[in-house]
């Protein structure tokens, strides 16, 4: 059936925390089922550590289900971004399909427009910007790359993590 649009309402963004969210860019099935295995995961380890996992610990943690499925791989490209629970510092990483992470200060991207966010990123990003700001150039880059592949499209879900909030926006998109 090649690229067929079923539905344009999949939940592709997850909270796994009051200050952590995961982004998880690929095969729909899989995508559910690294999810669902991630909630559990978590939930146990918040039972067993009783309190908030930090960042750091729940990227190994993707790491680890990602690894242990090497050879059958899971196809999904997850995102990881939040806030340290105590230190309010920000975190952001993204992992392949065998789990090898990319930790960064600045920005990652995923999925099927990644090549043609990498420019957009580049050129639109800065250090230190405010909320609002942050929220623009998200915006942008987004929606230009997604106006530039078939296979993304329909609208963007932008999530801004703040120490004290978390807003988010849905931005429409090219719906041809």
């Amino acid at each position: 059936i090649q690229a067929q649009m079923v539905t344009t309402d999949f939940q592709k963004i997850f909270p796994m925390g009051e200050r952590l969210y995961i982004g998880l860019a690929g095969l729909a099935t899989d995508v559910q089922t690294v999810a669902q295995r991630l909630k559990f995961r978590l939930n146990l380890y918040e039972l067993k550590e009783g309190r908030q996992i930090k960042p750091q610990t729940f990227m190994s943690m993707v790491s680890n289900l990602l690894y242990e499925r090497r050879f059958g791989p899971y196809y999904t490209e997850p995102v990881i971004a939040g806030l340290d629970p105590i230190t309010h510092e920000p975190f952001i990483c993204s992992l392949d399909l065998i789990g090898c992470p990319m930790v960064t200060d600045d920005f990652v991207v995923s999925g099927t427009c990644s090549e043609q966010m990498y420019g957009m990123c580049e050129s639109l990003w800065e250090p230190d910007m405010d909320p609002d700001h942050l929220f623009e150039t998200i915006s942008q880059a987004m929606l230009n790359a997604v106006d530039r592949d078939a296979l993304s499209g329909m609208g963007v879900v932008v999530h801004i993590i703040e120490k004290d909030k978390i807003t988010t926006r849905t931005l429409k998109a090219r719906m041809d």
